[in-house]
């Protein structure tokens, strides 16, 4: 995100990103860059695969090769855009949240099938599936579908703005933001205390495929959360094929596997029905 102001640093007058995907494309992932205000800016841009590929050899072959850069980027003025949150009321607690979350904004290449529309599916289905059931949960459980996590988190910084005016009390924020993919385990930003006792449920996980419970990180939505000492909590899937479609024209809705979608929002189902019987202290 940092790279041009880092190169800077270093002396470089622009830069050139080589898109961060295993294929071999014509057209560059699409992302954010941010400029530190204490450095000089220099332009930056990303290119496709094979073309940092055809770059790379031109370099090779000619050492004097000079690149010429032109950009026409600019920032809009903002427009209003709306969080959709929906809950289940807690039946003996329901001052205490469990939050259960995707982003439904994306980059304008597709449909945002994975990143993140996958996300915001199994949040709601965490809840749907619950109350399917006929499950009465302790504590309200909510599900939160942000905007605008792509272009600087309003949804979820607004989100914690108004949980800390209203002093509601949430006991944890899990979120879906890397994919439709299948389940590997939930990385955590929270305390030692919270970390082993959701470390504990995991020989009841571990069977379906939910091994890592060792990464650091929650999320990018939930983030805002952690100033109201909120454990964090992030639902990571198997990520090899990520990268193929994230920020893509590939990103779409044929790129989702049923089972696995269905199985990541039975993970985090489980998940939130631990945490609802037992809490995390």
């Amino acid at each position: 995100m940092f790279g041009a102001s880092e190169a800077a640093r270093l002396g470089a007058v622009g830069t050139i990103v080589r898109s961060m995907s295993p294929n071999i494309e014509d057209y560059p992932h699409t992302g954010m860059m941010r400029y530190d205000t204490a450095v000089v800016k220099i332009p930056a841009v990303a290119i496709a695969t094979q073309h940092a590929d055809i770059l790379s050899k031109m370099i090779r072959e000619d050492k004097s090769l000079q690149f010429y850069m032109e950009t026409h980027c600019e920032s809009l003025e903002d427009v209003p855009s709306f969080n959709v949150i929906g809950e289940l009321k807690g039946s003996e607690y329901s001052d205490e949240i469990i939050v259960v979350s995707g982003h439904l904004d994306s980059w304008d290449l597709a449909q945002g099938a994975h990143d993140d529309g996958a996300g915001c599916v199994q949040s709601i289905d965490a809840l749907r599936v619950l109350k399917l059931m006929g499950y009465k949960p302790k504590r309200t459980l909510r599900a939160v579908l942000y905007m605008n996590e792509e272009n600087g988190l309003r949804g979820g910084t607004e989100y914690a703005r108004q949980a800390e005016l209203k002093h509601e009390k949430h006991i944890a924020a899990i979120e879906s933001d890397e994919g439709g993919f299948t389940p590997r385990g939930f990385s955590m930003s929270t305390s030692d205390t919270v970390r082993n006792r959701i470390k504990q449920w995991k020989p009841m996980l571990e069977p379906y495929g939910l091994t890592n419970y060792d990464d650091e990180g929650g999320g990018a939505d939930i983030g805002p959360l952690e100033k109201l000492k909120t454990p964090l909590i992030g639902y990571r899937p198997d990520s090899q094929r990520y990268f193929s479609y994230h920020h893509t024209k590939e990103d779409t809705f044929d790129k989702v596997n049923k089972r696995e979608l269905e199985l990541g929002a039975a993970s985090m189902t489980a998940l939130v029905y631990l945490i609802d019987q037992y809490g995390l202290e």
